[in-house]
């Protein structure tokens, strides 16, 4: 949560400043505004989603949880590939698409929409991660967790914008990223164990290892380490080869060096 509030900080920080910058600081509470709507549409989608599964029978909100689960591991994937991307000219694209909304006279719908999109697109990631981790995890932890995310990204995003504080970008989300694809390879295991407890998925349920009695699932560090990595400590064939598979390709991936040429679209001179 952390990483997503400053993900959506620095596109709304990026803003704010430019509007500043260029005279336009009437506009700041068009930003507002986009930010607003972005939070309440993220919310009604997370409670929309939640009433939905309990609606359902035992093996049909398995089913619906295991779905879930996958687009979580589908967006966070997408989300740390397209920022790493996206990091090198996300600011000029920006200013360059504020300049374009003034020119058209359409400056203070456009920047509600630009913020509300930037912020919505956070948030229904935000949403769909939150509910698989709830999933794997019923204590306290996780919501709190969430909560302190939250309030550091948005004390962090004042202070960005303010210029109080300097962030080293691409660093920052290289280290976030490598963390974000091993919940994600987490998450996966646990959509195959949802899945085969809707029935829908049957294979390599042979156990590979028991540990716990060394480690319960129910103790502090058990807890923690289920509801952010997906810990189990009797994990089957298929879930830890889906783990594995999934982590060594991905971090491949976002660890090899980028091709030249494999550059996000340059910023307007």
């Amino acid at each position: 949560m952390l990483r997503e509030g400053i993900e959506a900080a620095l596109i709304v920080g990026i803003i704010a400043s430019y509007l500043s910058q260029t005279g336009r600081r009437s506009f700041i509470p068009a930003v507002i505004v986009g930010i607003l709507l972005a939070v309440a549409a993220s919310l009604f989608a997370g409670a929309a989603l939640q009433l939905i599964a309990a609606e359902f029978p035992q093996k049909q909100q398995e089913l619906f949880e295991g779905i879930v689960g996958a687009i979580a591991v589908i967006v966070l994937t997408g989300m740390v590939f397209w920022m790493r991307r996206a990091s090198k000219s996300i600011k000029g694209q920006l200013h360059a698409s504020i300049d374009a909304a003034f020119d058209g006279n359409v400056g203070g719908w456009a920047l509600v929409g630009m913020v509300f999109l930037a912020v919505a697109r956070e948030g229904l990631e935000s949403v769909f991660f939150l509910l698989a981790i709830f999933q794997q995890s019923r204590s306290w932890h996780a919501p709190i967790g969430a909560l302190l995310g939250v309030i550091v990204s948005v004390v962090l995003g004042y202070c960005l914008y303010r210029g109080g504080l300097r962030l080293h970008v691409k660093r920052f989300f290289h280290y976030t990223g490598i963390f974000i694809l091993i919940v994600a390879a987490g998450l996966l295991a646990g959509v195959l164990r949802k899945f085969h407890e809707a029935g829908v998925w049957n294979h390599g349920q042979q156990v590979v290892f028991d540990i716990s009695e060394k480690l319960p699932m129910d103790s502090p560090l058990g807890a923690v380490l289920s509801g952010i990595l997906g810990y189990q400590a009797t994990p089957v064939i298929s879930e830890v080869i889906a783990y594995v598979i999934f982590l060594c390709v991905v971090l491949y991936l976002f660890l090899r060096p980028e091709p030249a040429g494999e550059h996000a679209i340059k910023p307007a001179q």
